[in-house]
């Protein structure tokens, strides 16, 4: 790896920072449960609204930023965090939780876009052999992010009860905003060039509007995406019991900041871990994947086996929980251990489902704008299910069953996951077209894969200085 600007290192270096600031601290406030409100039920309206919006703006999400470039997209979706974290300024003065709702709304439309970008730079700027570590760089980065928002709360609350000051919330959208200053940075795919001289895409044409909506909607009869289709809704889905059902409802507020700080350094353990078996040269991708598999599958099952035996001992949470003696507060070593440990490995194994699901959308392209609309699919029904999550928490729907539906869903996606894994070849079919003409390769290509692809898309690589000079009209 060679840390040139317009490296793919340099560029997921960028666009981690992008999101250690931005959805890094808006993990950060959603992982105290209620976004650090004594009372979720606002936090959970306005997440609901949050993934509606996503669903939407994800899936169009990879032809906005096919046609709008990478860089602009990013910086004005990184401001709609700052616009979000601010609206909790307002609640805590008034108490009027409908400008909260609306921003959540509005966070929706940016968030869509901006991991649609954020995946685009992420699975298809590295090269074969470094995806599995490029993923885990980002994923190490991004949970700096809920890792160092973490700790403001705890050290800033650590004697208060209550919800978090506005103090806390400003801190916060000061970050956010510098999110969006970083995202001016990126370049646009077609200019980052690998270290073995191919580029990102392989499309060197400005793309339309018209041919990015029609393949867009083609990805609802694509193969791949329809057997992924589990596995996207079901990626975030348990994070609405996790962080407000599990960690909102039997922690002090200080103890939800410090079980925050646990949950996202063990993403950061998980991720590099995972990294080192998916990259393992020494094996097929399949065989990687494969092992990769059953260690999540397993891990999983026994992390939530264990939550199952927690969620018997209560049935509501916050001030009123009947959890045996009352709120779990992290110096009471005694009853504070097993349940804290159980929401490390809470975090750890999400890490690994989340690595594998982008590893797997990896393996199936390694052109930039294609995988601008994989991922785009992929976000929008993950946001879908997280919006469906989070609207069963607000309706207040007892806690043991959403516990048995996450775990359920949960189950349901893991043989198409690892159906597709079993289908993974050591190479994209797509990676050799990003090096040579592939006027003979169009219909293998558009059999395979059902890509409308057109020999005049495609060129002998450029050096990014005539790159550079060629783009105006999509950065």
């Amino acid at each position: 790896m060679t840390l040139r600007y317009h490296s793919p290192l340099a560029q997921v270096l960028l666009i981690s920072a992008v999101c250690f600031l931005c959805p890094g601290m808006f993990n950060a406030l959603n992982g105290l449960g209620g976004a650090g409100q004594l009372d979720p039920h606002t936090a959970n309206n306005a997440n609901s609204a949050l993934y509606a919006t996503f669903c939407i703006f994800s899936i169009a999400g990879g032809g906005i930023v096919n046609v709008c470039g990478v860089r602009f997209t990013t910086a004005l979706a990184c401001l709609t965090y700052a616009i979000y974290t601010g609206s909790y300024v307002h609640y805590n003065n008034t108490g009027d939780g409908v400008p909260t709702i609306i921003a959540g709304a509005v966070l929706g439309v940016g968030a869509g876009i901006l991991w649609t970008a954020q995946g685009v730079i992420m699975v298809s700027y590295p090269s074969e052999k470094e995806k599995g570590r490029f993923i885990s760089i980002f994923w190490i980065i991004f949970n700096l992010g809920g890792l160092f928002g973490g700790i403001l709360p705890f050290a800033i609350n650590y004697y208060s009860a209550g919800s978090l000051t506005n103090s806390v919330y400003v801190l916060f959208v000061i970050l956010e905003c510098a999110g969006a200053a970083t995202a001016l940075f990126l370049v646009p795919p077609v200019c980052v060039v690998r270290d073995d001289g191919s580029h990102a895409t392989i499309v060197q044409s400005p793309r339309s509007a018209r041919r990015e909506s029609l393949e867009v909607l083609r990805l609802f009869g694509n193969k791949w995406m329809l057997l992924l289709l589990p596995m996207s809704f079901t990626s975030n889905f348990f994070y609405g019991y996790q962080f407000s059902q599990y960690n909102g409802a039997i922690f002090t507020l200080r103890t939800r900041g410090f079980n925050n700080l646990l949950y996202w350094t063990s993403q950061i353990f998980g991720s590099y871990a995972l990294s080192l078996l998916l990259d393992f040269s020494r094996w097929s991708r399949r065989k990687r994947g494969i092992y990769a598999m059953v260690i999540m599958s397993v891990s999983f099952n026994v992390v939530w086996a264990c939550t199952l035996v927690m969620q018997l001992r209560y049935t509501k949470g916050t001030e009123n929980t009947d959890y045996p003696g009352g709120l779990i507060d992290f110096l009471e070593s005694s009853r504070a251990a097993g349940p804290i440990s159980l929401y490390f490995f809470m975090g750890l194994v999400d890490a690994w489902y989340q690595n594998i699901a982008y590893w797997i959308i990896g393996t199936l392209t390694n052109d930039a704008h294609i995988t601008a609309r994989y991922i785009g699919f992929y976000k929008g029904v993950q946001s879908l299910g997280a919006s469906v999550s989070w609207q069963i928490g607000a309706r207040e729907i007892p806690y043991m069953n959403q516990l048995v539906g996450n775990w359920a869903i949960l189950v349901v996606s893991l043989p198409t996951m690892a159906y597709t894994i079993m289908q993974v070849e050591d190479r994209a079919l797509d990676d050799r077209l990003l090096c040579s003409f592939v006027r003979d390769n169009e219909s293998m290509v558009a059999g395979a894969y059902g890509w409308d692809l057109s020999p005049r898309q495609f060129t002998k690589p450029r050096s990014p200085k005539y790159l550079a000079r060629h783009v105006d009209s999509i950065v």
